[in-house]
């Protein structure tokens, strides 16, 4: 379970449950564990498990970000035949404040950890707010999926 304390933290990953990451930010079965959140930082780390043929809805990365892919395959803002990064496991990347995640998909059953320093701003095709997604509401919704 994730702790908010900036004393210190672990957590054993094969002992915390996935869960469905919440509806309406992704599109198929995306699951997620929360490892972490930093209020005082504002971030906070979640490892996601991503069926191929999922993907996260259309998102800005309001501050930078750093993602390790463990497992499959990523095609970031469309990937590289669209301009973006095609992500293959073992790969690192990095996010920058600012970056505009159009179409983020699995074409493989794919696996990544993932700290984000600040909230992502969920955004419909006209560039509005659905949803602001930072420390306090993933631990709300961690706390609210029974996790």
């Amino acid at each position: 379970m994730a702790n908010n304390s900036v004393t210190g933290d672990y957590i054993q990953m094969d002992a915390v449950d996935w869960v469905p990451f919440p509806e309406g930010l992704c599109e198929g079965p995306i699951r997620w564990k929360l490892l972490h959140v930093s209020p005082e930082a504002g971030a906070w780390t979640a490892i996601f498990d991503c069926p191929a043929g999922t993907s996260f809805a259309k998102h800005i990365h309001m501050g930078p970000g750093e993602y390790f892919l463990t497992k499959g395959k990523m095609n970031v803002r469309g990937g590289s035949a669209e301009g973006g990064s095609t992500a293959i496991a073992p790969g690192y990347g990095y996010e920058a404040c600012n970056a505009q995640h159009d179409h983020t998909e699995f074409p493989e059953d794919s696996e990544f950890y993932m700290t984000f320093l600040g909230p992502l701003n969920f955004i419909d095709d006209d560039s509005n707010t659905i949803a602001l997604v930072g420390c306090s509401q993933v631990l709300d919704a961690w706390q609210a999926s029974g996790a």
